[in-house]
């Protein structure tokens, strides 16, 4: 454990620091002092620490024998599974004989390695000599068993408690494919991949972030899949966050993306496992966090973002349709009512004489110009779209939509806004939602007001220049070292089979994944934060060693 208290913890059960942790032990003192050679002793101390908390049960066993040990199994009712700490845990105490031990009978030097090794009928236990990570395995849902007349205890995994069952995912639905979701439950996710990927390859390592909430962090990739320089940034990405508590992925997400000042999500999270399955194939490193459905896959590009999990399921000449019609959708969410307003301010040669007689008649007795329609009209759109989803399921969609078609209908009836403005602004809104992902949605949405201030400042003029500043801005961008518009730029004809278009699988190799080429951090390129304010984690000056082609990152801290 290092001195943040956090450590990696491979998928065979073993501890190992990560790479460039200290083991200097933990910042609150990893010494032995709550854990004392009298058992009352110890046991004070738990309840001190905790705070006598109700929820805390002590079973104490006397071990029979020609002198008898005092023991005790102390565990939190809500958080572990009762029936396991009945039968294995406080059972086998029972069963333990001292003079068993003394008499050598068990192979073993002193009573706590006898009962471990000897006694215990459950599946996974370990011995604890450190007060701090006693205490977090007790906080974790498991059972320690203390002995009187020896410091050190035994954890066993009871760990229990209430989860939500796997269900169908409330977003990313498909008409076709696999109907379960992820839960908050990072043991219940990391058996959902598994189930699917029945490979050697596949690894599993633990990380706890949080210095107060001690959340697990599972990270999962296929080795010899996964780009070893991609991989190491992660991790040490991950080690160097510093927070009190982690509650949903979002919070490292934040913490670990490349840039912060930049509408375009940069890390795609899903609560899909066969989505999750599917990019670990691809070469890229899954993250779940503990107490949240939705895992964080990274690195991202751009079209990862306009790809559901249906186009894998139905023909790909379906497919195909349906995939272009997102990234048309896209387009009218961010130009829509800015091209319409620049079209009915700046360039009315545009517009075919018999439309251009219906607006202008339609616009005699509105007194606003189209720019202020069009933001009243948007802002009243946000204002429902946000009700519909913070008001209860039963009655949100329906205020959503009863409030829109009444809003549109009085605001026309009332002279404000013509009926073509609301045109545009609903077919804007259902654009909005044909987006797979949900953050990509949202940044559509950010940047239509954007080019909406441009095309009523500048028109066509304005609504050009924004168009270059957004492409140039979306080239910048860096998904821990993958360009974010990569296949597209810089172009790779042998990747695009699988971006904007979905060609056959046979066209791409039937026995390839999604993508013919894994996701790998190209020859001599940085992986770079995109930081200048030391927001997230850097790499530091003595890790530039191990680092390889990551050398030369740019150093603000």
């Amino acid at each position: 454990m290092n001195r943040n208290g956090r450590f990696w913890r491979s998928s065979d059960g073993g501890r190992k620091s990560p790479a460039g942790s200290s083991n200097a032990g933990n910042e609150n003192g990893s010494g032995t002092s709550g854990l004392s050679a009298v058992l009352d002793e110890t046991l004070d101390n738990i309840r001190n620490e905790l705070g006598n908390s109700p929820d805390l049960k002590i079973r104490h066993v006397l071990l029979p024998g020609m002198v008898p040990v005092k023991a005790a199994a102390v565990h939190f009712s809500e958080l572990a599974n009762s029936d396991s700490v009945n039968q294995f845990v406080i059972g086998s105490l029972l069963e333990v004989s001292v003079d068993n031990f003394r008499d050598g009978k068990g192979g073993s030097t002193n009573l706590p390695d006898y009962i471990l090794n000897r006694a215990l009928e459950i599946g996974q236990a370990s011995r604890m000599e450190v007060w701090n990570d006693a205490l977090l395995a007790l906080l974790s849902g498991e059972t320690l068993i203390l002995l009187d007349g020896y410091s050190a205890v035994i954890s066993c995994e009871t760990t229990g408690g209430e989860w939500r069952a796997v269900g169908e995912p409330s977003s990313q639905l498909v008409v076709r494919g696999p109907k379960d979701s992820f839960v908050e439950s990072v043991a219940t996710n990391v058996s959902l991949i598994r189930r699917r990927i029945k490979s050697s390859k596949l690894r599993l390592e633990y990380m706890k972030i949080g210095s107060v909430t001690q959340t697990y962090v599972a990270l999962m990739y296929i080795q010899d899949t996964v780009d070893d320089k991609l991989l190491a940034e992660v991790k040490l990405r991950l080690n160097r966050i510093k927070i009190d508590a982690v509650l949903e992925s979002g919070y490292i997400e934040e913490l670990i993306q490349d840039k912060t000042f930049t509408p375009f999500p940069t890390i795609y999270n899903t609560e899909r496992p066969d989505s999750a399955v599917a990019n670990l194939l691809e070469g890229r490193v899954v993250l779940i966090v503990d107490g949240t459905p939705f895992i964080l896959v990274l690195p991202a590009v751009f079209t990862q973002f306009f790809q559901s999990s249906d186009d894998y399921a139905q023909r790909f000449d379906i497919s195909l349709l349906m995939r272009i019609i997102r990234y048309i959708s896209f387009i009218v969410l961010m130009l829509g009512p800015a091209v319409y307003i620049a079209l009915t301010t700046y360039h009315y040669e545009m517009i075919p004489t018999t439309l251009l007689i219906s607006l202008l008649a339609q616009r005699e007795n509105v007194p606003f110009p189209a720019f202020v329609e069009a933001l009243l009209m948007e802002g009243a759109i946000e204002i429902l779209r946000e009700a519909g989803v913070r008001m209860p399921r039963a009655v949100g969609q329906t205020v959503s939509v009863v409030g829109a078609l009444i809003l549109g209908q009085a605001v026309v009836e009332a002279g404000i806004i013509t009926p073509v403005m609301v045109i545009v602004v609903a077919l804007t809104g259902i654009a909005s939602f044909a987006i797979p992902a949900y953050n990509m949605s949202i940044a559509g949405r950010l940047i239509r007001f954007v080019f909406l201030f441009l095309a009523g400042m500048f028109g066509f003029f304005g609504i050009t220049l924004g168009m270059i500043v957004l492409v140039a801005h979306m080239n910048s961008l860096r998904s821990f070292g993958i360009p974010y518009l990569s296949p597209i730029v810089p172009p790779s004809l042998k990747s695009r089979k699988d971006t904007i278009l979905r060609l056959p699988l046979w066209a791409k190799g039937a026995s390839k994944s999604r993508h013919t080429t894994r996701v790998s951090v190209p020859s001599g390129k940085k992986i770079t934060s995109g930081h200048e304010e030391n927001l997230s984690p850097k790499i530091p000056e003595e890790h530039a060693e191990t680092t390889g082609p990551m050398e030369g990152r740019d150093q603000h801290e």
